[in-house]
């Protein structure tokens, strides 16, 4: 008997509509008409064991006890779902292959990866087990995805990484929670001072950028604009250019702080003769964007509609799982792999059913053209998400699932319209000596560019267009007017949800350390495409940060804990190299052991640091309502 199974219910019940015959629904699982069977974990069947489990003496929080590292680990069934895991531990242990259908990301491998182990399944049928690896709901999916099964074995790596990142959330999140809130305690303070891997630098980041909003002080700073006459009359502005000689009065942004030089230059310019110097016109042209992946489609829809990135994930689950609408939306890939392009028609023509004032649309697409989303190299367990081919009238939506789809429906469409192009023009300019530029654009086929129309913040297309005149190397012009600029610096702007998930998704730009920056990817980030928004939501949740309109800030417990913390905890450095070593393990370039005991050995040192923190800071501070301690080690990259 051949044993499927699931991560959630939904997505039992939709692989077995891949196979035919006659099916019974039992308690917990689908008997198939051959005798096999498909059954699901709901989430997590199993749960991390809390610490008194290995000595009942850990229940009593005492900072004698840390670190708390088990010898061995535990895993053990959680109550809600254990009625569900003995219907999965009976099945299997009838079962001569299974085959793991956990969503298509490390968490999902791991998690049905540890319910086969817990349930005592013989080595040989686990040597031997299958990978189903599911996008897309939809019968026709399910059916060619089960036509492409895989080996199980093909993903040890991803498990064992899935598993490395668990256990080290578990040491870290608990270990160092424990201390600081025993800490706090000292000081006065008496909720719970939660410290994760991930949640820490985050709310860092938010830390140091209000910080750094208040303690600016803003500069004048100066520009000198020319107005320039050609030969026929033609008029046009060109920008000054400072000088190398210039640099000891710019700051590191090339700004020009001196007021007096500024000056200089518009007396020197004035009613002088200009020069053409260089004078090139280019044609370009910019691709199409690429199909979204979780983080990105979040981003957007926080811009647009001002929806946070956990109802934005919520949203996007309801669309794969009850409506089948769209592809699995945890996904962190942007490329689509090259089979799926021969469905193109019928995904566009599920597009137009769905939402009808995409018609026209959807009739001027090429679903021909190939762009450069369709990669083979670059897509693995999950590509980017897209809409189905499946055709529902969009009045059954909920209003945010229709905007959710819309989204999505329109950066496909994209993939079916030509790139955008342009002219650009640039030239240089000598006016007494000094040089200027000036710089024109204008659009000749607007490609997909025309579908921003089908977007919220439609405008006219043509608006940034900025024509100069035809110009000529070495020909004369004059310059009519010199005006002198003054702007005033301004500060960064505080995080926005959308802000701050983008700056966890493309994290090394925060990361201090130069050799760290070399390793990471351009994709690194802080957390997983389906842990960042349950990240935010949880510092929202623990009072450390605070929403002022659409602005985030850190609370003032959330400035004490990240003053109070060693710095190498609050910024992304660390995480960034968990999350690089991490990948390592799934490519089975780095050993376990190899990640763990460096690990362990840290935070056994930033306990022992701890203890010389005056905890007097954490004196008068406000507690939210305590949620109970053990609930603080079960949160995914917390």
């Amino acid at each position: 008997m051949i044993v499927y199974i699931a991560e959630k219910p939904s997505l039992g019940r939709a692989i077995a509509t891949g196979f035919s015959g006659k099916q019974q629904k039992r308690e917990g699982y689908i008997e198939l008409d051959n005798g096999d069977c498909v059954t699901w974990c709901v989430g997590h069947l199993l749960e991390q064991a809390e610490p008194d489990k290995y000595d009942a003496a850990f229940a009593k929080w005492s900072l004698q006890h840390l670190p708390i590292v088990p010898d061995k680990w535990q895993l053990v069934p959680k109550k809600n779902t254990q009625k569900q895991l003995t219907v999965v531990k009976r099945l299997l242990k009838k079962a001569t292959h299974i085959v793991n259908a956990g969503d298509p990301d490390r968490e999902g491998q791991l998690l049905v990866d540890e319910v086969i182990t817990y349930c005592g399944v013989k080595a040989s049928i686990i040597e031997n087990a299958g990978r189903l690896l599911i996008n897309d709901l939809n019968t026709s999916a399910v059916k060619k995805a089960l036509q492409n099964m895989r080996t199980n074995r093909e993903f040890l790596g991803l498990s064992i990484s899935a598993l490395a990142r668990s256990r080290a959330d578990w040491l870290y999140g608990l270990n160092l929670t424990r201390a600081y809130t025993l800490l706090g305690q000292r000081g006065g303070y008496s909720g719970v001072l939660s410290v994760g891997r991930v949640q820490t630098p985050v709310l860092g980041l938010v830390v140091r950028r209000d910080q750094e909003i208040a303690h600016f002080v803003s500069k004048p700073f100066y520009e000198v604009i020319a107005s320039l006459e050609s030969q026929n009359k033609k008029t046009f502005n060109a920008k000054w250019q400072p000088s190398k000689a210039c640099e000891p009065y710019q700051d590191e942004e090339g700004r020009v702080l001196s007021r007096k030089l500024a000056q200089t230059v518009v007396n020197k310019t004035r009613g002088q003769q200009a020069k053409v110097t260089d004078y090139k016109v280019q044609n370009r042209q910019s691709p199409p964007p690429l199909p979204f992946s979780l983080s990105v489609l979040q981003i957007e829809a926080s811009k647009r509609f001002n929806l946070s990135p956990k109802m934005v994930l919520d949203v996007c689950q309801s669309l794969y799982e009850k409506h089948q609408l769209i592809t699995y939306p945890r996904s962190d890939s942007r490329y689509l792999p090259k089979d799926q392009f021969g469905q193109a028609s019928n995904v566009l023509g599920a597009i137009k059913s769905n939402v009808p004032n995409f018609a026209s649309a959807v009739d001027n697409a090429n679903p021909k053209l190939k762009s450069k989303a369709w990669n083979d190299s670059k897509v693995d367990a999950h590509h980017a998400i897209i809409p189905t081919n499946r055709s529902k009238a969009i009045g059954s939506f909920t209003q945010y699932e229709g905007k959710i789809y819309q989204l999505i429906a329109n950066q496909y469409l994209m993939q079916f319209y030509g790139p955008h192009k342009y002219q650009e023009q640039v030239a240089k300019i000598d006016i007494a000596g000094g040089e200027f530029v000036a710089k024109g654009k204008s659009s000749q086929d607007l490609g997909w560019l025309a579908l921003t129309k089908n977007q919220n913040n439609a405008s006219d297309d043509n608006k940034n267009d900025t024509l100069l005149p035809q110009l000529n190397k070495g020909e004369l012009l004059k310059c009519t007017d010199s005006q002198l600029m003054e702007k005033q610096t301004s500060p960064p702007k505080h995080f926005t949800e959308a802000t701050l998930l983008a700056a966890m998704t493309g994290i090394s730009r925060y990361v201090q350390d130069r050799n760290i920056k070399l390793i990471l990817k351009e994709t690194d980030g802080l957390g997983t495409e389906a842990t960042r928004a349950t990240i935010i939501d949880l510092l929202f949740k623990r009072q450390f940060m605070q929403k002022v309109g659409k602005e985030v800030h850190a609370t003032e417990t959330g400035k004490a804990l990240i003053n109070a913390l060693p710095s190498e905890t609050t910024y992304p450095d660390m995480t960034a190299t968990w999350e690089a070593d991490l990948d390592k393990i799934a490519q089975r370039q780095l050993r376990y052991d190899g990640f763990m005991q460096p690990l362990t050995e840290s935070i056994a040192r930033l306990i022992d640091n701890s203890q010389q923190l005056d905890s007097r800071q954490f004196a008068g501070l406000k507690s939210s309502k305590p949620t109970r301690k053990k609930r603080y080690f079960k949160k995914k990259s917390s």
